[in-house]
């Protein structure tokens, strides 16, 4: 039965695609398939991630008598000669240690940490002007002004975070009067889905309480960037 849940369905398609699958279990994927956009689309995934490997495999010529061996074996009217006890065992191990790095290969893709999803938010003023445009991925927030406003000579910019769940802001730091962009790099949080993003005015050189005393200017939650 084709699961329905998406990991499980990413790692049967993972399988498919590396061959790993028995007989059974493969044969019902491709019949789904003509069906189930989703798993076709799963299994092309796969193929584009895994098409680059088979550049890594030298060509190797099939061993000498092997067709011949092989109609024999089909037509049933000539003696398929036996192997030499040598070439038979270099193919087995042969065999054996391709086995070992399929395995290998499919345990990597499939353990490998799946990567960060990209997030951004807009920042809106209280009258849902958008101001900043923040793109969140690697562990770092990028910002850019949409919408430049004026800061008073006595104040300050400060830029916060909170994610779900938290009790307090955290402070991210200031941002530099007249400028259009910034990155910073939280060191005590990481950006993640449903964090709320929000810059207050405070009194020149940030908040002295370690929280929020202004008034929130700008204010977003960060979300997954349509198309990652």
């Amino acid at each position: 039965m084709i699961p329905t849940d998406p990991a499980d369905r990413d790692a049967l398609a993972a399988e498919y695609v590396l061959g790993t699958l028995d007989a059974a279990a493969a044969r019902e994927v491709t019949q789904a398939m003509d069906a189930d956009a989703d798993l076709r689309g799963l299994v092309a995934a796969w193929e584009a991630r895994l098409a680059p490997l088979s550049a890594l495999a030298a060509p190797e010529a099939p061993p000498p008598g092997l067709w011949d061996r092989i109609e024999a074996a089909l037509d049933g009217t000539r003696p398929v000669a036996a192997a030499p006890a040598r070439r038979s065992a270099f193919w087995r191990n042969w065999a054996l240690g391709a086995s070992a790095v399929a395995a290998g290969l499919a345990a990597f893709l499939l353990l490998r940490p799946v990567p960060e999803p990209r997030l951004m938010t807009v920042l809106l003023t209280q009258g849902d002007q958008p101001a900043w445009l923040v793109e969140a991925e690697g562990g770092a927030l990028r910002l850019a002004s949409l919408n430049p406003q004026p800061v008073p000579d006595d104040r300050v910019m400060q830029l916060w975070a909170l994610p779900q769940g938290a009790t307090a802001p955290t402070s991210l730091g200031l941002i530099p009067a007249q400028q259009g962009s910034l990155t910073v790099t939280p060191s005590t949080i990481r950006p993640e889905p449903g964090m709320l993003m929000e810059i207050t005015l405070e009194p020149p050189g940030g908040s002295p309480t370690g929280r929020p005393t202004g008034p929130i200017l700008f204010i977003g939650r960060l979300a997954p960037a349509r198309g990652t």
